[in-house]
């Protein structure tokens, strides 16, 4: 009696790892960086700040005066009351003046609306957190508003920067030829032009307001990264990662964008980085020059315009509250582009 015999079972596959992703790598770098996670919260913070006062959930009435003009921080306390001078008026003869002028009899039904319109008034605080600009409207609501305006100006002109910069310079550094030869012709161009030169010209053209500023920002500011991706470009584009890339029939622009970009993106975060430091430093000059945001809008730059007359007299804290929002501010995004540059840098990760 034959048995039967059973079929042998197919051999097991083994599972197919796969390689970690480069952002999800970097992302699990940037968690174990403590300063670079806090630089991160601060920076998302004045995130969140911006989109509440363009919603007009906060900072809404900061055009409000509802405190003395020049009010005091709250930690100072109340000016103390200044003794007002009393003059003693010489009384005359009651003199009949409707001949001459007849709106005399009105004068008096005019002062005593003027006085009881003053008294209905709602009392102004003679102290504010921050303190109060010349008009009494409130520094800390200010400052609140003026982030908006000012990051926006600096991450809105940082961001069109780099993608016209990482853009031009890809194709520079990844095709060169005649593409090459005219980006280098443009770049010069607008090398040779000084930045402030080339700021006010645009400015001319493109008007006053918050994204012409950032537009005419941009416009400016991309050369220098350029520069810096075409040669990043050149290097690893004669890489053998890239030439396995194309062996296997990668096309053009997924070699540039998905295997050479990530690969170089720690240049561009720290580009980025400069760049919107520098571009708020430029709106600061161009609402001080009158070429900035709108006489309606405020910001850091206008802020730090009205303070200078202020300083004179001794009111330091709207120049205060200004250069500490944007300390904070440039501070903590230094501080997080740094650490993402250290998570995305390839020539960290062997050392780990």
């Amino acid at each position: 009696m034959t048995s039967a015999v059973l079929p042998s079972p197919p051999p097991q596959r083994a599972p197919v790892q796969r390689s970690e992703g480069v952002w999800h790598a970097a992302w699990k770098r940037l968690l174990k960086d403590r300063v670079g996670i806090a630089s991160l919260a601060v920076v998302a913070v004045f995130i969140v700040l911006i989109v509440l006062t363009a919603i007009g959930a906060v900072a809404r009435s900061w055009q409000a005066e509802v405190g003395v003009p020049n009010a005091r921080p709250g930690f100072m306390g109340a000016a103390p009351p200044e003794a007002a001078a009393v003059i003693e008026v010489p009384k005359g003869p009651n003199v009949d003046l409707s001949d001459v002028d007849p709106l005399a009899p009105r004068y008096k039904e005019w002062a005593e609306r003027a006085a009881k319109l003053k008294t209905e008034e709602a009392p102004r605080a003679q102290t504010l957190p921050l303190g109060g600009d010349r008009l009494g409207r409130d520094v800390l609501v200010k400052a609140m508003k003026g982030t908006q305006t000012s990051v926006f100006v600096g991450l809105m002109g940082a961001l069109f920067a780099a993608v016209i910069g990482t853009l031009l310079g890809a194709l520079a550094g990844f095709f060169g030829g005649k593409v090459g030869d005219f980006l280098e012709w443009l770049y010069n161009v607008f090398t040779a032009i000084p930045d402030i030169l080339l700021i006010l010209a645009f400015a001319a053209v493109f008007g006053r307001g918050v994204g012409s500023v950032a537009i005419i920002l941009s416009l400016v500011g991309w050369t220098g990264l350029y520069r810096q991706v075409r040669a990043e470009f050149l290097k690893h584009s004669v890489r053998e990662y890239v030439r396995a890339a194309e062996a296997i029939g990668a096309s053009s622009m997924s070699r540039m964008f998905k295997h050479i970009l990530p690969n170089v993106s720690h240049v561009i975060f720290v580009r980025m980085s400069l760049l919107v430091v520098g571009f708020i430093k430029y709106e600061v000059i161009l609402s001080y020059l009158g070429l900035g945001v709108g006489v309606d809008d405020v910001s850091w730059g206008t802020m730090l315009a009205e303070a200078q007359s202020e300083l004179i007299l001794g009111y330091w804290w709207q120049l205060a509250a200004a250069t500490g929002f944007m300390a904070v501010f440039i501070t903590a995004f230094s501080l997080m582009t740094d650490a993402l540059r250290d998570a995305l840098d390839p020539k960290l990760r062997g050392l780990e």
